[in-house]
């Protein structure tokens, strides 16, 4: 059986070091931008919600780094072009499954 490896902790290095390097870039500019609110605002509160946020991403990353680049790719074609994936649903079409499974 297959376990992905344990998540980064919490520290920005090993977040950072997590991420894919198309990445990394993006976590950078995040990064500076909560320091510099949290500086202004003399608040962590900013800092620590982008930290989680990036966790999250990089424990997807880590779980399986082919499956997230390849999200990446198809998230990019589609801002890029407008189009969407064959095969993939809308969102009222998922809301409309949702809604269907619960029964209202």
């Amino acid at each position: 059986m297959h376990f992905p490896p344990d998540p980064p902790d919490m520290s920005p290095r090993a977040i950072r070091a997590a991420l894919l390097p198309e990445e990394v870039d993006a976590f950078d500019a995040d990064y500076r931008r909560a320091l510099k609110t949290a500086a202004e605002a003399l608040s962590l509160d900013e800092l620590h919600g982008m930290l989680e946020h990036w966790h999250r991403i990089a424990r997807m990353t880590q779980a399986d780094p082919a499956a997230h680049r390849r999200m990446l790719q198809r998230a990019d074609r589609t801002l890029r072009t407008g189009a969407t994936q064959p095969g993939s649903a809308s969102a009222d079409q998922v809301k409309a499954l949702i809604r269907e499974r619960l029964g209202l």
